[in-house]
């Protein structure tokens, strides 16, 4: 079990996808806004290493920002581009 302990495990989360032109991205600067296919009440996406392994909900409390997992990721799903 010592081992398992020792494994570093990257988490991140997937607020939203957007296709752009590579002409569009680069000529963005600082404060640019990139609009995302997602709603406000829609679940994100939990990744380890890349891969979606449950979905969550946004919590804010303060001025921390948190996620509440809420359910198992469905890979099919995520593969498409779906919520």
């Amino acid at each position: 079990m010592s081992q398992v302990n020792a494994v570093n495990v990257e988490i991140s989360v997937l607020l939203g996808r957007s296709t752009l032109p590579m002409q569009q991205l680069l000529r963005m600067g600082r404060g640019a806004v990139i609009p995302l296919d997602a709603k406000v009440t829609e679940e994100v996406w939990i990744l380890a290493n890349n891969h979606p392994v449950a979905r969550g909900e946004i919590q804010i409390s303060d001025d921390k920002i948190s996620i509440a997992v809420t359910r198992a990721a469905d890979v099919y799903d995520y593969m498409a581009g779906g919520g």
